[in-house]
């Protein structure tokens, strides 16, 4: 039996961790939380947005923030992790403010492209109108009033 862990974290765009040594790994599904030590049993599971927890070869607690998940144990010595999204963090409040802050930005990204997608489709509602006016004064663009 082996006696640490391969822990390895990947999103679609990069290889977050890819760590030897690993002692113990603390996860949760739908099911609840759960640990893993070298030797477990092989396993699949799907991990909701949550905090993987893992205890290094020096003995130091690390962390990474997912944004939904896959977990593989193989072997009982490999620990992977395919997750849409992730954030590392040594220090549990500081991961916690970082998680916070990247989804404010996120959802202020996502109000500005509303505002944006609302603004152009006025516009273009407005020119439409303007287009079909039954008076046949304006033309698209002809008048250029219309024009961006």
């Amino acid at each position: 039996m082996s006696r640490a862990l391969r822990l390895a974290i990947t999103t679609p765009n990069a290889v977050l961790l890819d760590e030897a040594g690993v002692r113990s790994v603390r996860a949760e599904d739908e099911s609840g939380g759960f640990g893993l030590l070298p030797g477990h049993a092989d396993l699949l599971t799907v991990l909701p947005p949550s905090v993987l927890r893992w205890r290094s070869a020096d003995g130091a607690e690390r962390y990474c923030a997912i944004r939904g998940g896959v977990l593989t144990v193989r072997g009982g010595e490999s620990v992977s992790v395919a997750c849409r999204e992730g954030l590392l963090g040594r220090d549990l409040r500081k991961l916690d403010a970082e998680v916070r802050a990247a989804r404010a930005a996120e959802k202020d990204a996502a109000a500005r492209a509303r505002v944006e997608e609302t603004r152009l489709h006025v516009s273009a509602v407005r020119r439409l109108v303007r287009y079909l006016r039954p008076s046949g004064t304006s033309e698209l663009f002809g008048d250029g009033k219309d024009a961006p």
